[in-house]
């Protein structure tokens, strides 16, 4: 079954906890950010295809905001806690997040108002931000070699994170320089590097330790890991280098690659889920099967426009299924678990019985987001291919009442441990 090594001594490699939950309170706060600007900008949402405002804000938002940002918040916990090694210093970390965040929300304002002075200015804080964080990750996994299935996508996660990085500068000067042969083909492969680069690779790497240990699955194969990584590296490889440099064929070879790293990744989840010990499936992994879902549909959308199918309305569908549907999805996910999970870890500091995960998970709230960010998904959808208003508005509508509802989520959560703390801590005193 799942080896028991991963949690042997994890709270002694635990971090306070005000640090990786700044990440995911800002995660959470960006996310509806982001659908404000989505429902205030939606008139430029149908079509889009590139360009400045609230849309490309919004998207950015969700981007380094909401998925970047719990990516950081979740490895600068789990990292160490997987491997047995420190990650860093904390205020190495604490620091990453001080440039981090400020640069996401000056950029996003940059691209909303196009403001070049703030786009420059929230762009390099932001690569700073990522930069330190992928130094430390880098030094993590550098003698790490008996944890395949995780640290070969980490590798490829910080490999796609310069590439990214890179190309988001060129991209950033470009708007007032002009200097790039073409600016779509750039952002093209900047999508690529982003979402199954940087976020695919880590979604997939720590999906190998974390998704059975939620259900008590066995241990994905090491295989399977090296198998995915294979073929998710030359899918990167062919996909973004197909997109720079505008050779349609070689980003659709990119795609069929990953498409087979998918469902070489997909068996191995089943394969895990299959022999679990918890039967019952935690409430969080309705939003993981979407995901799933979702991850092989926007590489099949990513084909159209590769093999010259008309951006609009195929390049927007692709980038939505990958953004919102299959990341966003898995993230908010992985967020709803590992919230009330860090804290339950927590909450035993003081001594007496840890909280239980039942206790510090509100249900409602998690059943709301569900249900509205399942309707944005189909609804924005059918709203590109359609080209109709009406559905787009819905479902801007649900998705930002979900995001309401996934912050009421992550107040709650943090109240209840604060609840609990402070009664073992009278607790403590009397005792």
């Amino acid at each position: 079954m799942f080896p028991g090594s991963f949690m042997m001594g994890a709270k002694d490699r635990l971090l306070p906890p005000s640090i990786p939950y700044r990440f995911f309170v800002a995660a959470v706060a960006f996310h509806l950010l982001a659908w404000v600007l989505l429902l205030v900008g939606n008139d430029g949402a149908l079509g889009f295809v590139g360009g400045q405002g609230m849309v490309l804000a919004a998207l950015h938002l969700i981007t380094l905001g909401t998925l970047a940002m719990t990516a950081m918040g979740a490895a600068i916990q789990l990292l160490p806690v997987a491997t047995r090694r420190p990650l860093g210093p904390v205020w190495a970390i604490k620091l990453m997040f001080i440039l981090y965040a400020p640069g996401v929300a000056l950029f996003a304002a940059g691209l909303a108002h196009s403001l070049a002075w703030a786009q420059h200015g929230g762009a390099t804080l932001c690569v700073a931000g990522l930069a330190l964080f992928g130094g430390l990750v880098g030094a993590n996994l550098r003698k790490v070699d008996d944890l395949p299935g995780v640290t070969r996508h980490a590798w490829l996660a910080v490999v796609s994170l310069a590439g990214l990085a890179i190309l988001g500068l060129a991209l950033v000067v470009d708007f007032t320089k002009g200097f790039l042969p073409d600016h779509m083909s750039a952002a093209a492969a900047h999508a690529v590097l982003a979402g199954y680069g940087f976020m695919g690779m880590l979604a997939l790497g720590f999906s190998y330790v974390l998704i059975p240990m939620f259900v008590l699955g066995p241990a994905v194969p090491d295989a399977v890991g090296r198998r995915t990584a294979l073929l998710s590296g030359l899918g990167l490889l062919l996909g973004a280098g197909g997109a720079l440099a505008g050779q349609g064929l070689v980003a659709a070879l990119g795609i069929v690659l990953g498409l087979a790293a998918s469902v070489v990744y997909l068996r191995g989840m089943g394969t895990s889920l299959k022999k679990r010990m918890k039967k019952r499936l935690e409430p969080f992994f309705r939003m993981v099967w979407i995901a799933w879902a979702v991850l092989p549909l926007s590489l099949l959308a990513g084909l159209a426009p590769a093999l010259g199918a008309p951006l609009d309305p195929w390049g927007s569908l692709w980038g939505f299924l990958l953004v919102f549907g299959w990341l966003l999805s898995f993230v908010t996910a992985i967020l709803q678990r590992i919230m009330p999970f860090l804290a339950s870890m927590h909450s035993s500091a003081l001594g007496g019985k840890p909280a239980l995960l039942s206790h510090l998970s509100p249900k409602l709230p998690v059943d709301i987001h569900l249900g509205c960010h399942g309707a944005a998904l189909v609804l924005i959808s059918v709203a590109f291919m359609g080209g109709w208003v009406w559905p787009l508005r819905l479902g801007l509508l649900a998705g930002l009442t979900g995001a309401i509802a996934f912050g009421v989520y992550t107040v709650e959560v943090l109240r209840r441990y604060r609840s609990h703390m402070a009664a073992a801590a009278a607790a403590h005193q009397q005792g």
